[in-house]
């Protein structure tokens, strides 16, 4: 990353880190179009995870928040700008005011010169150098590790891809990054490929090497694996990250358990075999389609209503939610940023199902099991840290794509 957006936020009201970051993303939607959605940004390495920082005092949130970029700086300004129209999070009035914006490299070269500095001080007492050495030196270690561009397709990659007898094949460039930061190098990226995978990535796995998908926890990742194999790609073993979570944001020990636990792409491709058998002999009506949420972890044995899966795809984009009791009968409409206010004035047992243009956070996770609301779909799943046994949880893209 280039640069360090900094934040101050305050808010009139407790809420999380969730709370803030969802605010970040519901009210920066659509501002500026697809090319500067924050969501579309991470998910291509141009952005960060959003880093937050808060507080509590006096009835009020208080915090800071940090946003990496490797934007170009007018680009950058652009999204520090966005970030400081925020208005609202969750019910509270809020205000986010920029501290500054710091320039990551010319903090690390300074930290690299002084370092140098003393590197050579301390070597000079024992023998005279040729200072081009000391330079070539420490320039290769500044390289080691980095990421790199593999093929004619210039793809992201480690810079072990070619001669590791292992290769990691993850989806895009933030997932390289994210797997360099804790030691794999013979990592590749097909770049969010959903067509055609590119021919360096099929040559490679042809080698005389081990080859492991490591795929996101959602449908993402189930399409990434069909257009790997329909594209005639050697798999050998299938990673997954934890269900709703993705690559780019594992931990250095999540990553070595979900490689732990890779399964032999027949034992993989046979689980998914049964699961969907299993959903097929549960299909109740021909006018409701069965949810299936990622076949290999776990099934959800629910059909919606037609007008309910007719409603869902009219709802990205609106920032929009809709209430339904028990029967599916429809109970409100509401405004995202409404929807925890809303459930907090209702009754236990009002509200059964939840369906929204928004992020599934941890603070609407426990209001709902609270209020014993059966089922959240919202277009994106948050960092969740604990999952409520009697809520189930779905995506836009499992259903409509399912």
């Amino acid at each position: 990353m280039k640069y360090d957006i900094k934040l101050r936020f305050e808010v009139e009201g407790i809420v999380e880190k969730t709370d803030v970051i969802g605010a970040i993303f519901g009210q920066t939607e659509n501002l500026f179009g697809d090319e500067f959605d924050l969501r579309e940004l991470q998910d291509k390495g141009r952005l960060g995870r959003i880093i937050v920082e808060i507080k509590t005092k006096g009835g009020k949130s208080e915090g800071e928040i940090i946003i990496p970029s490797n934007l170009d700086r007018i680009e950058t300004a652009l999204i520090a700008a966005m970030v400081e129209s925020v208005d609202k999070v969750g019910p509270y009035n809020s205000k986010f005011e920029l501290i500054e914006i710091e320039d990551i490299r010319a903090e690390k070269l300074k930290k690299i010169i002084e370092r140098a500095k003393g590197i050579l001080s301390s070597w000079s007492k024992e023998k005279s150098l040729d200072i081009k050495e000391v330079i070539n030196e420490i320039s290769s270690a500044v390289k080691v590790g980095e990421i790199t561009e593999y093929g004619p397709e210039r793809l992201p990659a480690g810079p072990d891809v070619d001669k590791d007898p292992n290769l990691i094949i993850v989806e895009g460039r933030a997932d390289v990054i994210n797997l360099l930061r804790y030691g794999y190098k013979n990592v590749i990226a097909v770049e969010g490929a959903t067509s055609r995978i590119p021919e360096t990535v099929v040559s490679l796995s042809k080698m005389k090497k081990t080859v492991i998908a490591f795929l996101d926890g959602d449908h993402g990742g189930d399409l990434i694996l069909k257009e790997l194999l329909s594209n005639n790609v050697k798999i050998d073993f299938v990673a997954r990250a934890p269900v709703g979570r993705e690559v780019e944001e594992l931990t250095g020990k999540e990553i070595a358990k979900a490689l732990s636990n890779m399964m032999p792409l027949t034992q993989y491709l046979k689980k998914i075999q049964e699961a969907e058998q299993a959903i097929a002999k549960n299909v109740i009506a021909k006018e409701e389609k069965p949810i299936q949420l990622e076949a290999t972890q776990q099934l959800v044995q629910i059909t919606l209503p037609q007008n309910v899966l007719e409603e869902i795809k009219k709802l990205p984009g609106t920032l929009e939610g809709v209430l339904y009791d028990n029967n599916w009968n429809l109970i409100e409409k509401v405004q995202v940023r409404d929807i925890i206010p809303k459930l907090e004035a209702y009754e236990d047992n009002k509200v059964a199902y939840i369906v929204f243009d928004g992020v599934i956070t941890q603070r609407l996770l426990d209001l709902a099991s609270q209020k014993n609301i059966k089922m959240i779909i919202g277009a994106r799943i948050g960092g969740i840290n604990k999952r409520p046994q009697n809520v189930d949880i779905l995506t836009f893209t499992d259903i409509i794509s399912s």
